[in-house]
């Protein structure tokens, strides 16, 4: 897997055709509430790790972290084409606790 739409794509067609025993139809069966709760625990995985000074650590739970929230993406019914284009629509933007001027010399 190279980016995260395939990533989207693959837990996509698991929703659409459920492999019987494999952990993303076990998320799928289990409901939001479970995907929820896996999403938050591997969201506090990475804020560890990201304190620790081993790095792959740091990478195998964002790995994990990512695979979850493609998830409930899918689960919620939003495309990772909304993400995309919610991510375009900030390009160049500053933070919204300043008003939003475009930023100059990138």
């Amino acid at each position: 897997m190279q980016n995260l739409e395939e990533l989207y794509q693959l837990v996509l067609k698991r929703k659409e055709n459920p492999k019987e025993g494999s952990y993303t139809d076990y998320l799928f069966t289990k409901g939001l509430d479970k995907i929820l709760k896996k999403v938050g625990e591997e969201s506090t995985e990475v804020i560890v790790a990201a304190k620790n000074p081993d790095k792959g650590e740091l990478v195998y739970e964002t790995a994990d972290l990512l695979y979850h929230v493609m998830v409930l993406l899918v689960e919620q019914g939003v495309e990772f084409d909304e993400i995309k284009v919610e991510l375009a629509k900030r390009e160049g933007l500053m933070s919204k606790t300043q008003d939003r001027r475009k930023i100059q010399d990138l």
